[in-house]
């Protein structure tokens, strides 16, 4: 961060303190230089350093908290500045708090307090004026232009001020608005998040209950086999034993995921096998796709791993239909390797634009949630030159 961008932040993070450290300095600079203007000036054989020291203290020192309490801070700056009038036709130094009063009553005081404000600086103007006016004789043509230019000075910094106000209340409704957006952002991931989970546990169920099934059929086969058959009996009992590590696996995952109590589907979930039905179904909606698969399958993959991997090819193929624009090309390709099952699907549409989208992104976000409960990883990159790459791995699971 550059410097100039540091002091702007610190400033913007402690304006009591920036406060503290502008009173002083202007009592400083300011302050104590009325004193020493009217020590020379003597009235009654007493000189006036002290009371010019006090009115000038008076006059610049409640700055230290003029944001946090303008309209005290002002107060007492006002009374100075009338009792100033009263006592002596002398300009001061310390009534450069004048204009930085009027300015901060506009910029950070309620409305009403801004208001007089302004109304005190131009009433302070004309005193000011007519007492001058008074004491040193000033013609009418004079006495105009030094009210016109007192009020002028307030009238900018009440401008300046009123400005600064509108600025600070227009960039407060931009951070609350930011605010609530992103709020509103991170409850649309939570419900995406919860809905894929939901359908994730449904599509779970189905297979854990399809196994049960098959479980409770064999052994109940294996039950009458085991009198005359025993070979058919022990056949029964390994597909038994099989099937029932398969559902363990597929619990294991199911754990912790939530679901909502609706009616699970007894439809049959699709699988690898179901691949080029999808990519037939997505052909028709003029998306040209060109498929392959090489390596070998060094074992099965759950049913539950079969269905995400369907699952993520159908979502990926689906943002490159809704996303990718006209004439697109799309490739997918599955490679078996020793660890598992790599998946790419690739086109060559408008790239990021597709991942840009909401819906894209939570479908992206869904298919993350489906690989991760078996230990995979999804990767979605833009490709340079136009396009967009999603790579999915699954990887064996094993006993």
């Amino acid at each position: 961060m550059t410097p100039h961008r540091t002091i702007d932040r610190w400033i913007r993070e402690n304006p009591n303190k920036v406060d503290l450290i502008l009173g002083i300095a202007i009592w400083l600079a300011f302050g104590l230089s009325s004193a020493f203007t009217m020590s020379g000036i003597v009235v009654n054989g007493v000189s006036q350093f002290v009371p010019a020291l006090f009115l000038g203290s008076a006059q610049t020192l409640p700055l230290i908290w003029r944001r946090r309490r303008p309209g005290i801070s002002a107060g007492v700056i006002v009374a100075a500045h009338l009792v100033q009038v009263g006592i002596t036709d002398v300009y001061l130094p310390s009534q450069i708090a004048v204009p930085i009063t009027v300015y901060t009553l506009a910029a950070y005081a309620k409305r009403w307090q801004s208001i007089a404000g302004i109304a005190a600086g131009f009433l302070g103007a004309l005193l000011v004026t007519l007492k001058l006016s008074m004491a040193n004789g000033f013609t009418i043509e004079g006495t105009l232009i030094s009210f016109v230019g007192l009020g002028l000075v307030v009238m900018v910094a009440w401008t300046f001020g009123d400005l600064a106000r509108t600025r600070r209340l227009a960039m407060q409704t931009l951070e609350d608005r930011a605010r609530r957006l992103e709020i509103e952002r991170q409850q649309e991931r939570d419900l995406a998040a919860a809905d894929e989970r939901s359908h994730i546990a449904r599509e779970m169920h189905d297979i854990v209950a399809h196994s049960l099934s098959v479980i409770i059929t064999q052994a109940d086969g294996a039950r009458y086999a085991s009198e005359h058959e025993p070979e058919i009996a022990r056949a029964t009992l390994a597909t038994i034993a099989n099937t029932g590590r398969g559902s363990l696996r597929e619990m294991r995952r199911l754990l912790g995921v939530l679901r909502n109590d609706e009616e699970a589907s007894t439809r049959p979930l699709p699988t690898l096998a179901d691949i080029h039905d999808l990519l037939d179904a997505t052909r028709k909606t003029g998306l040209d796709i060109s498929y392959s698969e090489s390596g070998q399958a060094r074992r099965e993959l759950p049913a539950g791993a079969e269905l995400t991997s369907y699952r993520a090819i159908q979502e990926a193929l689906t943002n490159v239909v809704k996303h990718a624009g006209p004439s697109v090309q799309a490739t997918v390709r599955l490679a078996w390797d020793y660890r598992g099952l790599n998946i790419a699907i690739t086109d060559n549409g408008r790239g990021a634009g597709a991942l840009g989208t909401a819906d894209a992104g939570q479908g992206l976000r869904g298919m993350s949630e489906r690989v991760s409960l078996y230990d995979g990883r999804v990767e979605a990159n833009p490709v340079p030159g136009g396009g967009f790459h999603v790579a999915v791995f699954i990887p064996y699971t094993e006993d």
